[in-house]
């Protein structure tokens, strides 16, 4: 005998059509990116490139010598167009090694590259000896300038014609003799009597080297001449004492 069972009917929703929908509802992949077809002006094919490239000079703008190409037969040496000129600083550098007959002519023309070089001519001198001393003597150059600049200044009054600029490039040129006993002291035993008389001459030389410049250079300081000396005595008695002690 069979057992007959009531399934209940099955009922479906009848507004829209939910099939279609999900369809619709799902997203849609996003193809990768190709670089070609979206973007025309950015080319990313090698083959291309390198066409493209050797086809013609990177540079088509006018030459110097009326062609498409750049000529630099012409162009100034690296260190005349940073303004360093090595003639000149051996010029000056020269000038300052007689202290009897000091040529300030040269000196018209002030520059700071032989005194940055003779700065770093005295700090190394200064490290072979065991000092490290490099901001000390940066520092005291600094200050050496621009106590000569206004002692100079104030002496001479209006009519006193000595810029900054010439004033440390000749506290600079005349740290010569002091940089030669520098290097000397390092073969010289250290403290004695017979340092201190070397130690006198150097700063004599510098003394007499930076007071001749001075006052060659400006007008109304030969009636100060006593003054200058004696501010530039001290100037390069003070770097001394770095090296004797």
């Amino acid at each position: 005998m069979e057992k007959e069972f009531k399934v209940p009917p099955v009922s479906f929703a009848s507004v829209g059509n939910p099939a279609g929908q999900n369809l619709q509802n799902r997203r849609v992949p996003i193809p990768p990116f190709q670089p070609n077809s979206g973007i025309p002006f950015m080319s990313f094919d090698i083959g291309s490139a390198a066409v493209s490239t050797s086809s013609g000079p990177i540079y088509s703008g006018p030459g110097i010598g009326g062609g498409g190409s750049v000529n630099f037969d012409d162009e100034e040496p690296l260190l005349d167009e940073l303004g360093i000129h090595p003639d000149q600083i051996w010029s000056k550098i020269r000038s300052v090694l007689n202290p009897f007959r000091v040529n300030h002519t040269v000196h018209k023309d002030s520059d700071l590259s032989g005194p940055i070089l003779l700065y770093m001519a005295f700090c190394l001198f200064q490290l072979l000896a065991g000092k490290i001393q490099f901001g000390v003597i940066l520092g005291w150059i600094v200050v050496s300038s621009i106590f000569l600049y206004v002692v100079f200044n104030m002496l001479a009054g209006r009519t006193g014609n000595l810029d900054l600029h010439t004033c440390t490039s000749v506290v600079g040129y005349s740290m010569l003799p002091v940089v030669i006993f520098s290097a000397i002291s390092l073969f010289l035993p250290q403290g004695g009597f017979f340092g201190l008389a070397i130690a006198a001459v150097f700063v004599l030389w510098a003394t007499r080297a930076s007071t001749g410049l001075v006052v060659s250079l400006t007008d109304g300081g030969d009636e100060h001449r006593g003054l200058i000396a004696y501010a530039c005595f001290l100037i390069y008695t003070l770097f001394s004492l770095l090296v004797i002690f």
